[in-house]
């Protein structure tokens, strides 16, 4: 029977616990204890990589999580440039205040976001710029997945079956 260890990152709780397999190659059938595992001649082994704690892993996927909503990304696109109130992310985002604000308590709450209160309203920015290039690279990557954004160099050929629109 498969070793079972827990995860909190796994499924959509974040508390169910994860099947580990036995790998081929190894004497333990554990992934970390590969003693007679051997690299293909064609393909170097890779450097060492930087493991980070559990504890970071899970504050990392809670940060995703807050972030994993169409009107939260375009709030951290727009409050990347400039803090706003509320009225003008309703505005910029065409979405209702209530919807803004809901979204913003989550954003809030998993510190991506900081109120500060201006008067009658509240204005809200990023607290911290790394949140800002999370989003604009998963942004990019999507665009160029989906093909309405050229990749790297040169732009992506549009296949001879597909449509393109003109203006």
């Amino acid at each position: 029977m498969p070793a079972v260890s827990p995860d909190p990152l796994a499924g959509s709780t974040g508390s169910d616990p994860v099947e580990v397999a036995p790998v081929a190659g190894t004497a333990s059938g554990h992934p970390d204890r590969a003693e007679e595992h051997v690299h293909s001649p064609e393909r170097a082994a890779p450097g060492p990589v930087p493991v980070h704690d559990q504890q970071t892993l899970v504050e990392a996927g809670e940060l995703l999580r807050a972030l994993a909503a169409p009107v939260r990304i375009a709030i951290v696109l727009q409050l990347r440039t400039a803090e706003r109130c509320v009225h003008e992310l309703v505005e910029a985002l065409g979405v209702t205040q209530p919807l803004i604000s809901q979204h913003l308590r989550v954003l809030k709450s998993a510190g991506v976001v900081h109120g500060e209160r201006h008067g009658r309203e509240v204005v809200y920015r990023l607290v911290d710029e790394h949140l800002a290039h999370i989003v604009v690279d998963a942004a990019t990557h999507a665009e160029e997945i989906s093909g309405t954004r050229p990749r790297g160099r040169g732009a992506r050929p549009a296949p001879e079956n597909e449509e393109t629109e003109t203006a």
